[in-house]
């Protein structure tokens, strides 16, 4: 008797267990969910830092039509719905038949689809991509990502087709800052016809705390700025409803 009465409790109090950690894993998942909804922005996994001469390239040529490129993932700075990237063919492509482009059409302002390289982190570089605004009434962007942190963190230079201007920002914990030009001061970055569905390329160089903005061959100004000094990762950026494609996404270490 004495030791069915131990077997009973025993039994109960493993069941009490099992359903607490139940119970706790839901509301785990239930926060983790909503950390998400609110903007959660996930830790990179580390890439390999890239050495002086190593050069990255991608054409997306050989990635299958209709969805994520090989050694990319998707992210997202501000508010909105995630950018919806995909692999798809494009007669007009600087390199055939295929490209990457960013079709959501979400007018959210204050969003910023991000692309994200996995395969290497870069601290000097020279980083460099055609790219075709197509639409957008908000916004028709195409931007380059360099020293990228984290989805919140990183810097970004990109060409607008409706502003017909090349700005380059830091993005530092998700707030957005556009930095005044070497000699000139705070002006919004430069004015520079950016056509839209027509290929452009657009091109940073950066090494210390210098990056140098280049679009179509064309050096257009200088940026000092100390906030990203380590190795991060590179990728393409787009803004609210723009619908942009990217061909050729070159990368090499200084």
């Amino acid at each position: 008797m004495q030791r069915r009465k131990l077997l009973i409790t025993f039994l109960a109090c493993g069941l009490l267990i099992v359903l607490a950690c139940g119970i706790n894993n839901e509301i785990f998942e239930s926060n983790a969910q909503t950390s998400k909804e609110e903007g959660y922005v996930p830790v990179e996994k580390p890439a390999p830092l890239q050495e002086s001469g190593k050069t990255l390239e991608y054409n997306f040529d050989k990635d299958n039509a209709g969805g994520l490129p090989e050694k990319f993932h998707d992210g997202l700075t501000g508010k909105g719905t995630r950018g919806t990237w995909t692999v798809m063919a494009d007669a007009t492509a600087p390199s055939q038949p295929n490209v990457i482009a960013q079709t959501s059409t979400d007018k959210t302002n204050y969003r910023f689809p991000v692309l994200i390289a996995d395969e290497g982190s870069f601290k000097d570089v020279d980083l460099s991509a055609k790219f075709k605004p197509v639409s957008g009434k908000v916004d028709q962007a195409a931007g380059l990502v360099w020293r990228l942190k984290d989805a919140n963190n990183y810097y970004i230079v990109r060409a607008n087709a409706l502003e017909n201007n090349v700005v380059l920002y830091k993005v530092e914990n998700g707030k957005r800052s556009d930095l005044p030009l070497v000699g000139k001061g705070k002006t919004y970055g430069a004015k520079a016809p950016v056509p839209k569905d027509k290929w452009s390329e657009l091109r940073v160089v950066a090494v210390g705390k210098l990056f140098t903005v280049y679009q179509n061959g064309e050096k257009l100004y200088d940026v000092e700025d100390g906030t990203f000094t380590e190795a991060g990762k590179i990728g393409l950026w787009t803004k609210a409803d723009s619908v942009t494609y990217f061909d050729d996404l070159k990368a090499t270490a200084k």
